[in-house]
C-alpha cells in the first residue's frame, strides 16, 4: 500500500479543521450512524478548542482513497501555536495550503508557509470559501503567488498546483467555476487525486534500519507513556527491541510492548507498522520529543526539530492571597513545578526556569495566547497561582540590546478607522501598508512586541468587538521607544469583608467595577478601574447603619451597573507591573503585589524616588 503524509496549513480559521472533516466524511471513515457524521470541528477534541473555536493541539488521522492510505496533520493557524506547528510538520512530505478567498493570505497564512518551505515540502494551494459573497479568488492567488516570490529560496517551490474549493460543504474544483451555489455538484475527489498524483509515496526505504523521530508523546492508562513519530526507514514490530537514541548516544534499550497506527479519528493496534507510516508506540517509559527511536545495532538520530525561541514571559507562582487554597486542589510550589516540567514535555514553544529570588517560575512562551491557554488549562485542572504581568524577553545581539517586533494586520469598519489611527500612534507602530475593501479597511502596522501588549483588549473594545487582529514575528531590533502606561489607575480595597451595594453605589462614579454585590474581597484585591490615572482607595465592604429609625432600603435611590466581568486573556492584558493576577479553578482576581495598604504606599514612594533619581 503507497502512503501520503500530508499537513495542512492555513491562517487562522480559514477553515482547515472543516476540510478535515469532510475528507474523513467522504472517505467513509465513520459509518452512517456514527455521530461524527453530523459533526463539525471534528478533530478540535480539546475542551478550550471547542470553546475558543481555533486548533492549539496538533492532530493526525488517517483516511483510505483507492490504494493509498493518507495521514493527514491538523495543525494550529495561530503563530502562538507555532511549536505544534514546527514539531509536527517534519512528519509530512507535502502541505495543503488553504487560503481564505476573500480575506486572502494573512500573517498566519505568512507563518506556516514559511515553515514548509524551510522543510522542504511541496505545496498544494487550495483557494477556500468560493461561495462568499465578497470572493475573490483570482486577487488572491495573485497575493499568493507574491507570498511566494518573497519566501521561496528556490525556483522549484514556486511550482505549485492550484485548486476551488467550498470546504464546508465537500466540494473541489480544478478550476474556479463561473458561479457556484449549494446545489453546484462536486465533492473532493480532485482534491484526493491531486494529493495522490503532487505528493511523494513515503512508504519506501523498508529494507534499511529503523529510524523513526519521536515528534509528539500522548498517555493512555493502561499502557503509561506512548510516543508518536513518523518511521522513516525500516519498519516496526510489536514485542521488537529498539533503542532510545539522543544526539547518537543510547539512553537505553526497550522492548515495543505495544504498537499503533491510526484509522480515521481511532488508534488501532497492529502487529508492524512500515516505513513512511506514522506509529505510536508504548513500552518506552522515560523520552522527549526530538530523540530518534532507532534499530540498537545501528544508534544514529536523525535531526533534531528546530523550535523559535519564546518572545513573552510571566512569573507563576503559588497563591499567596488570603483565599490560598480555598478554592483549588493544587497550590503548592512542588505541584506547580511538576505540572510545568510535565508541560515542556509536549509543548515545544514554552519554556520554565526557576525564580532564584522566590518560590516561583518564569514561564516563557510564544505570546500572550500561547501562555493563557496554558494557565487555562491549569486552572480547570485544579492548579490555583498568581501570575505577574507579561513582559517581552530582550537579546543582546552584537553589544545592543534588542526587542521583538512583530507585523500586525488589523481588519476594520471603516468607522473605526481614526479610533485604531489614534490607538497604534500612541503605541508607536508605524504603518507599511493600507487597503480599502469595500466597507473595511486593512492596515498593517509594525510594532515593537512590547508595545503590543493589551492591543487585543483595547482594539476589541474601541471596535465593538468587530475588528480583526492577527499578528507575524519579524524577529529582533535594537530596542524602541516603549509607549506610556495607557491604563488608568486601579479601584484598590482597603478592608476585607463582602461588598455591599450601598457602597457600590457610592463607589460606581469614581470608576468601573469588577464584582457586585456579595463578592468577598481582601486589602489589596483591585475591585475595578478609575477614571484617573492615579490609584484610588475604596471601602466596597461599607454597609449602610441601621437605626431603629431607618431601614436597609430607605433612601437608596441609585442603580447599581452591572460590573465588568474579565476573561484570562484580558486581565492578563489589564494587570499592571505592580499587580498580579490571582487564578483559581473559579475565580480570577486582580490585586496589588502588596497587599497591606502601608506598605503599598511605603513601595510606591521609594520606587518613584528611585525613578526621579
Amino acid at each position: 500500500m503507497e502512503i501520503r503524509n500530508i499537513v495542512i496549513i492555513a491562517h487562522v480559521d480559514h477553515g482547515k479543521t472543516t476540510l478535515v472533516d469532510a475528507l474523513l466524511k467522504q472517505t467513509h471513515s465513520f459509518r452512517d450512524n456514527q455521530k461524527e457524521m453530523s459533526q463539525e470541528l471534528i478533530m478540535d477534541s480539546n475542551e478550550l478548542e471547542k470553546e475558543k473555536g481555533i486548533t492549539i493541539l496538533a492532530k493526525n488521522t488517517s483516511i483510505f482513497y483507492k490504494d493509498t492510505k493518507i495521514n493527514v496533520i491538523d495543525t494550529p493557524g495561530h503563530a502562538d501555536f507555532g511549536g505544534e506547528v514546527e514539531r509536527t510538520i517534519n512528519m509530512a512530505s507535502g502541505a495543503i495550503l488553504l487560503v481564505d478567498a476573500a480575506e486572502g493570505p494573512l500573517p498566519q497564512t505568512k507563518f506556516v508557509l514559511k515553515k514548509a518551505l524551510q522543510t522542504g515540502l511541496k505545496i498544494i494551494l487550495v483557494i477556500n470559501k468560493i461561495d462568499k459573497k465578497d470572493a475573490r479568488p483570482e486577487e488572491v492567488m495573485n497575493e499568493v503567488e507574491n507570498l511566494f516570490l518573497e519566501l521561496a529560496d528556490d525556483d522549484t517551490s514556486l511550482e505549485f498546483v492550484t485548486l476551488y474549493a467550498v470546504g464546508r460543504d465537500g466540494k473541489a474544483f480544478y478550476k474556479l467555476p463561473d458561479t457556484y451555489t449549494t446545489d453546484t455538484k462536486g465533492d473532493l475527489i480532485p482534491l484526493f487525486d491531486t494529493i495522490i498524483r503532487e505528493f511523494p509515496d513515503v512508504a519506501k526505504h523498508k529494507d534499511k534500519p529503523l529510524q523513526m523521530l519521536i515528534s509528539t508523546l500522548d498517555y493512555d492508562n493502561y499502557v503509561g507513556r506512548l510516543c508518536i513519530g513518523k518511521v522513516n526507514q525500516g519498519s516496526l514490530k510489536k514485542d521488537q527491541s529498539v533503542a532510545l537514541v539522543d544526539n547518537n548516544k543510547t539512553i537505553g534499550v526497550y522492548k515495543v510492548q505495544k504498537l499503533y497506527t491510526t484509522k480515521g479519528l481511532n488508534r488501532v493496534e497492529v502487529d508492524e507498522v512500515s516505513s513512511g507510516d506514522i506509529a505510536t508506540i508504548a513500552g518506552i517509559p522515560d523520552l522527549t520529543i526530538g530523540q530518534t527511536v532507532c534499530d540498537p545495532a545501528f544508534p544514529q538520530s536523525l535531526p533534531t526539530i528546530a523550535v523559535e525561541e519564546p518572545t513573552i514571559k510571566v512569573t507563576i507562582g503559588p497563591n499567596t492571597s488570603p483565599f490560598s487554597g480555598k478554592e483549588g486542589k493544587y497550590s503548592t510550589s512542588r505541584q506547580l513545578r511538576e505540572r510545568l516540567m510535565k508541560e515542556i514535555e509536549t509543548n515545544l514553544g514554552l519554556r520554565v526556569e526557576d525564580d532564584r529570588d522566590t518560590a516561583k517560575f518564569i514561564v516563557a512562551g510564544r505570546g500572550e495566547l500561547h501562555l493563557a491557554m496554558l494557565i487555562e488549562a491549569m486552572r480547570r485542572e485544579g492548579y490555583e497561582m498568581e501570575v505577574s504581568k507579561p513582559q517581552v524577553i530582550y537579546k543582546t545581539i552584537d553589544g545592543e540590546i534588542c526587542e521583538p517586533y512583530e507585523e500586525v494586520t488589523i481588519e476594520v469598519d471603516d468607522e473605526f478607522f481614526g479610533l485604531i489611527t489614534e490607538e497604534m500612534g500612541k503605541r508607536h507602530a508605524s504603518m507599511l501598508d493600507m487597503k480599502k475593501e469595500s466597507s473595511r479597511t486593512r492596515i498593517v502596522y509594525k510594532i515593537a512586541s512590547q508595545n503590543l501588549l493589551g492591543i487585543r483588549n483595547s482594539v476589541l473594545t474601541k471596535t465593538r468587538g468587530t475588528a480583526q487582529i492577527h499578528s507575524y514575528f519579524l524577529g529582533y531590533e535594537p530596542k524602541g521607544t516603549k509607549m506610556e502606561m495607557l491604563r488608568n489607575g486601579a479601584l484598590v480595597a482597603v478592608k476585607p469583608g463582602t461588598a455591599f451595594n450601598y457602597s457600590i453605589g457610592k463607589i460606581q462614579d469614581r470608576g468601573t467595577l469588577f464584582i457586585g454585590h456579595g463578592t468577598e474581597t481582601y486589602e489589596g484585591m483591585v475591585v475595578g478601574v478609575a477614571n484617573k490615572s492615579d490609584d484610588i482607595e475604596v471601602n466596597i465592604c461599607k454597609a449602610k447603619q441601621l437605626t431603629n429609625n431607618r431601614s436597609s432600603g430607605e433612601g437608596v435611590s441609585v442603580s447599581i451597573i452591572p460590573p465588568t466581568t474579565l476573561t484570562l486573556e484580558q486581565s492578563l492584558d489589564f494587570i499592571a507591573d505592580d499587580e498580579l493576577l490571582e487564578v483559581t479553578p473559579l475565580s480570577l482576581r486582580i490585586r496589588k503585589q502588596w497587599l497591606s495598604t502601608t506598605t503599598r504606599r511605603v513601595e510606591s514612594r521609594r520606587l518613584r524616588d528611585i525613578r526621579e533619581s
